[in-house]
């Protein structure tokens, strides 16, 4: 997705997509697939670009469409690791994917106990 805000801000600072990908060390064309959501901008980028445009983050930040952030909390064990979450990125296809084939095993398994309780 586009980052609408983050190219409007930038224009009405007069800041070039050259200059601003100078600025994060990076050619323009990578910095221009952030902007139109092709590739993801990290938090330090964001961090930087914010600090560059003289705004706070909050007024040109736009979520990653297509991605779903599962937390996965390890809090509860013990030894190395404890406390620390861990985020993955799953592209949204892939999620709806595994979710209708784990909704066609459910239907499958409960096809067969049915056949099973008719014997």
């Amino acid at each position: 997705m586009q980052k609408t805000k983050l190219i409007e801000t930038r224009k009405r600072k007069n800041i070039s997509q050259e200059k601003m990908a100078d600025i994060l060390c990076m050619d323009v064309s990578n910095y221009n697939r952030r902007e139109k959501g092709i590739a993801k901008i990290s938090l330090q980028e964001w961090q930087k670009i914010a600090e560059v445009l003289e705004t706070p983050i909050e007024d040109i930040y736009e979520n990653e469409e297509g991605m779903v952030i599962i937390f996965n909390d390890n809090s509860t064990g013990t030894g190395y690791g404890v406390g620390v979450v861990n985020n993955y990125n799953i592209p949204v296809s892939m999620w709806e994917s595994q979710k209708k084939y784990i909704e066609k095993l459910e239907a499958e398994i409960e096809s067969l106990k049915a056949m099973l309780g008719k014997k």
